[in-house]
């Protein structure tokens, strides 16, 4: 693959709501450009682009791909992202390294909530928007009917490139509303036919006329003069409006056969923004800036994406802004401040590489066995250290414990999910200390399936995921004295400790001990066996086994055996005051509360309160939001909010944000304490 002028690059992203056709996009434009010898299968795990072994299991994409092809003199790099909810960390990947974003759409389903998604999170990176509705060969496909959606979210930005003449629910022919041409597609062939006389036809002709002509002043004269324009001069005008975010071009076609994509495909090299036109944001030191892709600046690339392979190893995708990355140089990772050799460094062509000798400003390559360079790390010259701010990644929003099959794989399952995370930073594994459980968070319950099934296929380790354990407390209410008697003789020296010891309530999450004895009672030299006796025992309360909070123990008074009294028969004695005295002091169990700060839609807003109310939240607040949300202020018990993520994203259909932490401890209800103490008699 020869070297192209950074003006001749161009990276599109393809996005799209699940089950979008945006796979099948993505093979239709390679087998278009004549790169495959056939349009691949989702469903059949033949595409080029889901070359993972779990997309082809699953039959839908879980992770980013790149693609890179020569066409009509220009480098294309299509990143085709996964479009279901729970990999939307694949998005952010690839609007790391985007130019422009193709956004797919269902002739059918239309404009879902996965596409808007798409769109924000694309205009928020500075990264220009194109659509495609494909799958126009489905019942009740109607592209008119998803333009007059698209229009009404987006305004006068939408402007229509190529769309479809139907003769009743039959797509005949496709029209370049540029060239003012039709052509008959059978599959990827298509033959020009006569121009249909169609008022649809005429009145998307002129509201892309209109669109063009609001971009450029020179045009906008001979419009209102009535002159026609060029070809030329129509995609000039898409292109800088494209670039600015004044113009969303659409395009349409049928993604299984690769009817029109092919024209797509022509257009889109013409007018789509080249990697001469992205800005990134950056910081240098404490200051912030911007910078385009610059082939003579010196030498900084941003890693968009890495994958972790147990026989490979570890390999990172990266686009080049500025100079150029070649095999045997020497950067800086500019998080770490450590030099990083580069290896072999490749293309990239689906699940394959080829050997590159460069990769240029504004180009996309890969680079095997870095050290610690993780995915948005910028690697630089030394000397010249700059951090590009890349697209903020989705926090996890569900965990889950997990655990080995086997006893003695823990190890494995640790090492696995390292490298695992490495991979892809939506995921997180800790270790609670509480209830010393491992938890991975992610965000769905597929994301989490994946991970293990990954552990399995690459590591060699089966897991159990499981709901988490709750970190319940115990405390006391009622003020209580109690005496704690250790005695035992058994022939010889015996053991014997005598102690009184009053329990009672204080705000401490610690337990205080204090000690207030008279006369000697009890030496001095025993108050530490004493206390730490007691703090062994709040380690385990005797409602349920949780550790006791909120406790003062004040030693008052006992006795004890010149000859038998020892630090151990105290130690036991204290234990044994601790054991008669908690039950008599109205224990009560203690459930973390957290904060949810959600934001939603304000069209679900009643359903979302209900469900809080259901786990039972209290809600503290709203505030409303841009774009018509409301933030939701509430406490909710931890212990109800295992599926929250799941529930969430049915009723919000994916458009709520939330964060949830924890706050403090209350007094559990009766029937939640008896459930909780029932199951741990069990």
């Amino acid at each position: 693959m020869k070297q192209y002028d950074i003006g001749k690059i161009k990276t599109i992203a393809l996005l799209g709501h699940g089950s979008s056709g945006k796979t099948t996009l993505a093979e239709a434009m390679l087998y278009s450009a004549g790169k495959t010898d056939r349009i691949g299968k989702t469903a059949d795990g033949t595409t080029v682009m889901d070359f993972d072994a779990e997309e082809k299991k699953r039959g839908t994409s879980v992770s980013t791909a790149v693609y890179q092809l020569e066409y009509n003199d220009y480098k294309l790099n299509l990143i085709d992202a996964p479009g279901l909810f729970d990999f939307a960390g694949g998005v952010s990947e690839a609007l790391t390294a985007a130019d422009c974003a193709l956004i797919a759409l269902s002739g059918k389903s239309g404009l879902t909530v996965g596409a808007q998604l798409n769109y924000d999170s694309a205009k928020e990176a500075g990264v220009p928007v194109a659509f495609f509705v494909g799958k126009l060969d489905s019942p009740r496909a109607y592209f008119y009917r998803v333009i007059s959606t698209l229009t009404a979210h987006y305004g006068a930005v939408i402007c229509p490139v190529v769309i479809p003449y139907v003769e009743g629910e039959t797509v005949v022919s496709f029209v370049d509303l540029i060239a003012g041409k039709a052509y008959k597609c059978d599959g990827v062939n298509k033959t020009e036919t006569d121009m249909p006389d169609n008022a649809d036809i005429s009145n998307m002709r002129d509201v892309m006329l209109e669109a063009v002509a609001s971009v450029d002043e020179a045009l906008m004269e001979k419009y209102f003069g009535g002159e026609e324009f060029t070809a030329d001069e129509i995609k000039a005008a898409l292109a800088k409006g494209m670039a600015s975010g004044d113009i969303a071009p659409v395009f349409c076609g049928i993604n299984q056969t690769g009817a029109a994509v092919g024209i797509c495909l022509d257009i889109l090299s013409d007018i789509a923004p080249s990697a001469a036109v992205r800005a990134y944001n950056i910081k240098n030191g404490d200051a912030e800036g911007q910078m385009n892709c610059n082939e003579t600046a010196t030498t900084a690339a941003v890693v968009f994406k890495t994958i972790a392979d147990p026989f490979v190893g570890k390999l990172s995708y990266f686009k080049v802004i500025g100079g150029s990355v070649k095999s045997d140089m020497k950067l800086v990772n500019s998080r770490t401040g450590e030099e990083e050799k580069i290896g072999k460094i490749m293309w990239l062509k689906g699940g394959k590489q080829e050997d590159a000798d460069c990769v240029n400003a504004g180009d996309i390559g890969a680079v095997a066995k870095l050290g610690d360079v993780r995915t948005g790390d910028t690697l630089c010259t030394a000397g010249r250290l700059v951090e590009v701010i890349t697209p903020a990644f989705p926090k996890p929003s569900l965990s889950m414990c997990i655990k080995a099959a086997k006893k003695g794989e823990e190890e494995k399952v640790a090492q696995g999910l390292a490298r695992i995370i490495d991979e892809d930073p939506t995921i997180t594994a800790t270790t609670d200390k509480e209830t010393r459980e491992q938890v991975v968070s992610g965000l769905g319950e597929q994301h989490l399936d994946i991970v293990a099934s990954k552990l399995k296929a690459k590591f060699g380790v089966e897991v159990v995921l499981s709901v988490p354990k709750v970190a319940y407390r115990e405390t006391i209410k009622k003020k209580v004295k109690v005496q704690g008697r250790h005695k035992k003789q058994s022939g010889g020296h015996g053991q014997f400790g005598d102690v009184w010891i009053e329990f009672e309530p204080c705000d401490s999450d610690d337990m205080i001990f204090e000690e207030k004895v008279f006369g000697g009672a009890v030496p001095k030299n025993f108050f530490p066996a004493v206390e730490n006796g007691l703090r062994e025992c709040v380690k385990k309360g005797t409602l349920a086994g949780y550790p006791v909070v909120g406790l003062k123990a004040i030693l008052v008074d006992g006795s004890y055996h010149p000859v038998d009294s020892s630090e151990m028969a105290f130690k036991m004695a204290a234990a044994a005051a601790f054991k008669a005295g908690i039950p008599q002091a109205a224990p009560v169990l203690l459930e973390p509360i957290g904060t949810l700060n959600v934001t939603v839609p304000d069209d679900v807003m009643g359903d979302v309160i209900g469900d809080i109310n259901k786990r039972r939240g209290r809600v503290l607040g709203m505030n409303p939001v841009a774009g018509r949300k409301q933030e939701i202020i509430a406490e909710v018990p931890m212990s109800e909010m295992g599926d929250f993520a799941t529930v969430m994203r049915s009723i919000a259909q994916g458009r709520a944000v939330f964060d949830f932490k924890f706050e403090r401890y209350e007094e559990a209800p009766p029937f939640i304490a008896q459930k909780v103490i029932a199951e741990a008699q069990e």
